[in-house]
């Protein structure tokens, strides 16, 4: 039966500290991401620092926080007044995935084409969202999330890093 809520052991803590993809500066991410079709965008300071740069994610995974703490007003901004954009709102609590989360990144992503531009909003916490995006994102995917105080990360939608999400989640 799966699971009406995920959530983080301790355990996992210091493993999910370490970045499932490429770690790289985030100074580049036009760059970066040139080669791909989809690009979904976990956090608030990775989606604002892409949309700075001229690329606008498919799906962007927001919060309206960073460390648990406001985002800046600039963020803010660029984040509320990007046209185009549907926005969805899912509950999702610190620390935890909840099923309609996971449910809504799944459904998404079944359907994510290139021309499409989400916003799921989430009331609560986005910090876990990385890992169903990177579960159910489609072959040309790719997933961008924020490290704190190390960078940005970049991961390719391959069965090898969806392989290490199931394990993960198995955990959980």
């Amino acid at each position: 039966m799966e699971p009406t809520q995920y959530k983080l052991p301790d355990h996992l803590r210091s493993f999910l500290k370490k970045p499932i993809g490429s770690l790289v500066s985030g100074k580049n991410l036009k760059e970066d991401c040139k080669e791909y079709d989809i690009i979904i965008s976990v956090g608030d300071h990775v989606s604002a620092s892409l949309i700075k740069q001229d690329v606008f994610p498919q799906l962007m995974i927001i919060d309206y926080k960073t460390r648990r703490g406001a985002i800046s007003k600039t963020q803010k901004s660029i984040l509320e007044n990007l046209q185009n954009y549907n926005h969805i709102s899912v509950s999702n609590p610190p620390g935890s995935l909840t099923k309609e989360l996971v449910d809504t990144i799944q459904s998404i992503c079944l359907k994510i084409n290139s021309s499409d531009h989400i916003q799921l909003i989430i009331k609560g916490e986005e910090d876990l969202a990385a890992l169903p995006a990177i579960l159910y994102a489609p072959s040309n995917a790719t997933i961008i999330y924020g490290m704190p105080n190390k960078g940005v990360v970049i991961v390719s939608s391959t069965e090898e890093y969806k392989e290490k999400i199931r394990l993960i989640l198995s955990e959980m």
